[in-house]
């Protein structure tokens, strides 16, 4: 199934073993999975991929799980490639694509890392999984750790969207609320792993989640007849899937299944919390930690992402950029691409509509540009948020929202 070899630090290159349950290497940096790719392009056709799975498990082959007994999948991937017409008319953008991650199991692209991370860990026999999560990643693991029978436990902000903490105590997982960021719910993992004898699945601790975000590349070159756009709008965070998308390129390439200039990357983040901006209008290659982060969209407030140099690496590889949008013009983009195009996306999608304006008068897009944007999360999963452009009241405590009412 799989032509994985081994496993390589993304900063010192020491190679590790693959078959293994490991974290970062000893020099503290991710790993990175590596594969035969000579082997795969022998051995295996894009032509074949038609009849494959209608989830990103048609890319078994470039995937790390050995064993199809070992796959935990419930549908992730192989999500629409949408044109968004009308809202690309009105910006000037004509040919804009939407890549819509919220159909995932879970309403979010996190499924895609969480199967493959999950599928890996029952494949090793690892039975308890941790994870600190702005609050899709911790529904994606509680749902998986589920159908693999593996304990999952969560740590999230307090103050993380309902539906995530709904989500991940229906799946069973053991969930704490945390009084702090995504990076104080990290740090707990981290110091509680050991005695409590967890495998840390935290953004980028682990090297197998980024190989289920990359198919986000696979697909949408497959859905272009592999020719792929001119440039990729991602809303950055921990920014795995802009990462794993950049390994997708140059597997790719490796393949002989994509030819030519690979898109421009571009990284979006909130004004509230944009790490990677900085550092990217600074010209270094690590971020400093955003002190004080704030942002409505859960998923981008990641003050330091453990991957930043790897961001950082493609966006600048690609003749990319990073925009940081306010909440409020994303929440106004969101609002608009649901009118005018039926798509209602996660708050962190819609920051790069927001962001499509900037980035067009500064040349950084023309307006011939085959672009398209990653919404990497449900509209649906995110009704707080929204809730603000559409307060909604009640006339009594007897007319409770949602059908709920008052016990007689």
């Amino acid at each position: 199934m799989t032509t994985l070899t081994h496993l390589e630090c993304s900063v010192c290159g020491k190679i590790h073993e693959a078959g293994k349950a490991h974290n970062l290497c000893e020099c503290g940096s991710p790993l990175l999975v590596r594969y035969d790719l000579e082997k795969a392009r022998n051995g295996w056709s894009r032509e074949w991929l038609a009849s494959g799975p209608s989830s990103m498990w048609r890319y078994a082959p470039v995937l790390p799980v050995s064993k199809p007994v070992s796959m935990i999948s419930l549908g992730e991937g192989w999500t629409p490639l949408i044109k968004a017409d009308r809202f690309g008319q009105a910006a000037g953008l004509p040919d804009l694509w939407v890549k819509d991650e919220g159909l995932n199991p879970t309403g979010s692209f996190k499924a895609r890392g969480l199967s493959c991370c999950v599928s890996m860990a029952h494949e090793l026999g690892l039975k308890k999984l941790a994870i600190g999560s702005a609050g899709n990643a911790a529904s994606a693991l509680a749902a998986y750790a589920a159908a693999a029978g593996l304990e999952a436990h969560i740590f999230m902000p307090r103050d993380v969207p309902q539906a995530n903490y709904i989500e991940c105590k229906a799946f069973g997982a053991r969930v704490t609320l945390v009084d702090g960021l995504i990076s104080d719910c990290g740090r707990i993992v981290n110091e509680r792993k050991q005695a409590e004898g967890w495998f840390d699945v935290n953004t980028l601790k682990e090297p197998y989640r980024i190989e289920g975000k990359k198919t986000m590349g696979y697909e949408v070159a497959e859905q272009m007849q592999w020719k792929l756009p001119d440039a990729i709008l991602y809303p950055t965070g921990g920014g795995v899937g802009l990462i794993g998308m950049w390994k997708a390129f140059a597997e790719m390439q490796a393949l002989g299944w994509t030819a030519g200039k690979k898109p421009k990357m571009i990284a979006v983040q909130a004004e509230g919390c944009q790490p990677v901006v900085r550092a990217w209008q600074q010209g270094v290659e690590r971020t400093t930690f955003w002190e004080n982060a704030a942002t409505l969209s859960a998923g981008l407030r990641v003050p330091k992402p453990l991957g930043d140099f790897l961001i950082l690496r493609a966006v600048r590889e690609s003749g990319g950029t990073c925009i940081a949008v306010s909440d409020g013009a994303s929440l106004e983009a969101g609002t608009e691409l649901a009118r005018l195009d039926g798509i209602f996306a996660a708050p962190e999608g819609a920051a790069c509509f927001a962001a499509l304006p900037a980035l067009r008068a500064s040349g950084a897009l023309k307006d011939t540009d085959k672009i398209v944007v990653y919404n990497t999360g449900a509209g649906l999963k995110y009704l707080e948020a929204y809730s603000t452009r559409f307060p909604r009241t009640i006339d009594s405590e007897a007319d409770k929202l949602g059908g709920l009412v008052t016990p007689r």
